[in-house]
């Protein structure tokens, strides 16, 4: 297998450092941060406020349900439902919207919404002209009701600031604890009006989590007047209540003054929201706490300061935002959580992290995080273990104390392996060593076939090909992690299967195929065609090339490096017909499809074969043509920052075509010059000579002044600071 492995010994030098403090800068990137790039189109991302890895994304949502409202708010719409404390950010499918308030004067009306509930929704008609969206803070007017709401939050807790009409005596802010009952089943909800200034209750619901549970506390900046709770259909006067479905109606004398509401949630119980509440940075003061919000999106963003057009700043500091968004923070200020087993858990020497969408992530947003910010990834990752000391297992996609198995492969392995090869995450390597073994050797998800036949037969299981071929990647960091460690005899088992790729290539139609039991490929083959049984969200063109860890492996096996090239060019030049795929796989070049991840690494592979201009060419047209400041500006799901960490790299000009191995491929950066502020203190440095749109080719790399003679430079190199140096042309 031609797959370079790591010595422990090499890894111990790329070290871990403290966080370095931001440097003193004029510069501020946060106005060219805009939150509603992705709110339409493709990217189903949120627009409202957050802090980076925060617990609560207070955000719209426009009472509607379908592949549009995924992060419950769509840039074509024109209502308003309510504001709910927890969103996904740019994923496959619909949750959460845990959590939802609406101010309203009286009287109001329901209306029918798309895939909302029967008797219809209490919504308000809104306008983009009235709307903000920045980091750290939202802003809309309602139109129906004159009620102007701002949103800001802290790190486990949101807040919201209600302006109603200079003329209205009374308001009234309505609690739905059952909202996004048609996305997410909710099982169990209570309330309970503690006093006239603090709410408190949970809702506990069952959807591609299964067992989700958003305790709550609230805090008023002004007394409630009167209130009933509508406790399944019936209307109470109560203090408190339980059921499936509760919502609280509360209503206030107004004194002119806005009306402040602030949330902390937990998923332990109300007490451990309530000290949630009480530790935020500041309570019910809202310019303070969206002061402090700005502050720590103003850090996060201050890791790199970039020279670009106006446009690929805000291309660049808004992808920036959406890579900070996942992981995040998901233990309480005292450390506990519920975990996948349904226990209560106690983290001590790092928070604990969720929403690992790592069938996405680990292709770059992981790389990502370990060059900027390797401490807190390594916090995160540790995550990653706890679940397996607590479910018996890594993590597929973990998501709020639960393993949903979405998605396919063990992607966690990759993850850690990479951290632990780079000196950046204490732990035991022997363990580190048994998760993998565990989650290879285990029978489920086409494994025990896999084991045995060395590859997945199409009898047995969708998505056969594509289980296969990431199987055999996370085999390969397995194999590194063995070797690295002193394993020769497991090294050398994992790198025989991390072949099993092979397994699935014929050489008639040059490309990976499905097989069944017996060896034969099946009939008929289109590649062209979408085969959801055979490829995960993709067809055949798309999966052909995802052998990251042995390229030059499967170079010679597809026939040499002139076969390989014809049939790249092959695949960014044959027309993709309306209707072939279906709408959740976009942003085409061909049969390149960008909006997905698994062929990510692709137009990188023109420099594995002596075309690095092909590679130049293809990365600034696809971040020319793919990503724009538009609210459809992506062309595919944002999927938990991996395609803004995509941007990131290519931006910067190089990507991790193998995320496992420390090595970067260069490529044709789209910024003038960029300054990163690494981990140790040292930087690094980009800069470009004659840079233009006119401009994609490279001429000639630097690295500390001396010219590269190959086209990948080391994590180990890029750590230690320099200058990266590109001097740029207009043809190859």
């Amino acid at each position: 297998m031609r797959v370079a492995v790591m010595t422990l010994a090499a890894a111990l030098l790329f070290g871990c450092g403290q966080s370095a403090q931001t440097p003193p800068t004029a510069f501020d990137p946060l106005p060219y941060v805009n939150p509603l790039i992705g709110t339409d189109g493709k990217g189903k991302t949120y627009p409202g406020a957050t802090v980076p890895h925060g617990m609560v994304q207070l955000s719209p949502d426009n009472g509607r349900t379908g592949w549009d409202w995924i992060a419950g708010y769509f840039y074509p719409d024109n209502l308003i439902a309510g504001f709910s404390h927890t969103h996904l950010s740019g994923t496959g499918a619909g949750d959460l919207y845990d959590i939802s308030f609406m101010p309203l004067t009286r009287p109001f009306a329901r209306q029918p919404t798309e895939g909302g509930p029967n008797g219809g929704t209490i919504v308000s008609a809104f306008s983009h002209q009235q709307e903000q969206a920045k980091a750290g803070y939202y802003q809309v007017l309602l139109q129906d009701y004159g009620i102007n709401v701002e949103l800001t939050a802290g790190p486990r807790s949101g807040l919201q600031r209600y302006s109603f009409p200079a003329d209205s005596k009374t308001g009234v802010v309505r609690l739905d604890l059952g909202y996004s009952r048609n996305w997410d089943k909710t099982t169990a909800t209570y309330v309970q009006v503690i006093d006239p200034y603090h709410i408190a209750g949970y809702r506990k619901s069952t959807g591609w989590a299964k067992d989700q549970r958003v305790y709550f506390y609230s805090q008023l900046s002004q007394p409630i007047n009167s209130h009933q709770i509508m406790a399944d259909a019936k209307t109470l006067s109560v203090a408190e209540a339980s059921g499936v479905d509760i919502a609280l109606e509360m209503d206030f004398a107004l004194n002119g003054q806005p009306l402040l509401l602030q949330t902390a949630i937990s998923s332990v119980s109300i007490d451990n929201a309530k000290a949630n509440l009480l530790a935020e940075p500041a309570l019910l003061n809202f310019d303070a706490l969206r002061a402090d919000a700005e502050q720590r999106w103003r850090q996060e963003l201050s890791r790199i300061q970039v020279e670009a057009s106006d446009d690929n700043k805000t291309q660049f500091y808004t992808a920036m935002y959406h890579s900070a968004l996942a992981p995040r923070l998901y233990s309480d200020v005292d450390g506990r959580y519920k975990g996948p087993d349904g226990e209560i858990h106690q983290s001590k020497d790092q928070p604990r992290y969720e929403f690992f969408s790592l069938w996405d992530t680990f292709r770059a947003l992981h790389p990502w995080l370990t060059l900027v910010k390797p401490k807190q990834n390594a916090d995160m990752l540790q995550s990653l273990l706890a679940h397996y000391r607590e479910a018996g297992r890594l993590p597929v996609w973990s998501f709020e104390g639960n393993e949903t198995d979405m998605m396919l492969g063990y992607h966690s392995v990759p993850v850690l392996v990479d951290a632990y090869l780079k000196g950046q995450i204490q732990l035991d390597p022997q363990e580190l060593l048994q998760a993998a073994l565990h989650s290879a050797r285990q029978q489920e998800f086409g494994l025990a076939s896999y084991q045995q036949l060395g590859y997945v037969p199409f009898e047995e299981r969708n998505w056969n090909v594509a289980l296969t071929m990431e199987y055999a990647f996370d085999d390969s960091a397995i194999a590194r992690l063995a070797q690295a460690i002193g394993q020769p005899q497991v090294a050398a088992e994992f790198e025989q299967r991390a072949l099993n790729y092979r397994r699935h290539f014929d050489p008639a139609s040059g490309f990976m195929r499905a097989k069944n039991q017996q060896g034969q490929f099946r009939l008929p083959f289109d590649p062209n065609a979408y085969h959801p049984e055979d490829y995960c969200e993709a067809n055949a063109w798309q999966y052909n090339f995802f052998v990251p860890h042995d390229i030059s492996g499967m170079i010679e096996l597809m026939g040499g490096q002139h076969a390989v090239a014809a049939k790249l060019d092959a695949m960014f030049s044959t027309e993709q017909k309306p209707g072939e795929l279906p709408e959740w796989i976009s942003g085409y070049i061909g049969q390149y499809v960008h909006g997905n991840e698994p062929s990510h690494h692709v137009p990188y592979l023109y420099q594995y074969l002596g075309q690095g201009h092909k590679t130049q060419l293809l990365v600034r047209r696809i971040m020319k043509e793919l990503y724009h400041t538009a609210p459809d500006g992506l062309a595919g799901n944002e999927d938990a920052g991996q395609m803004s960490a995509w941007y990131l790299f290519s931006a910067l000009g190089f990507y991790p075509v193998d995320p496992v191995s420390g090595q970067y491929v260069l490529g044709s950066p789209e910024v003038t010059s960029a300054v990163v502020q690494l981990v140790n203190g040292k930087q690094l440095r980009i800069s470009t000579v004659d840079q233009a749109d006119s401009h994609p080719y490279v001429k000639a790399v630097y690295w500390n002044n001396q010219r590269l003679t190959h086209f990948m430079l080391s994590h180990q190199q890029l750590m230690q600071g320099g200058e990266l140096k590109f001097e740029m042309s207009a043809t190859p």
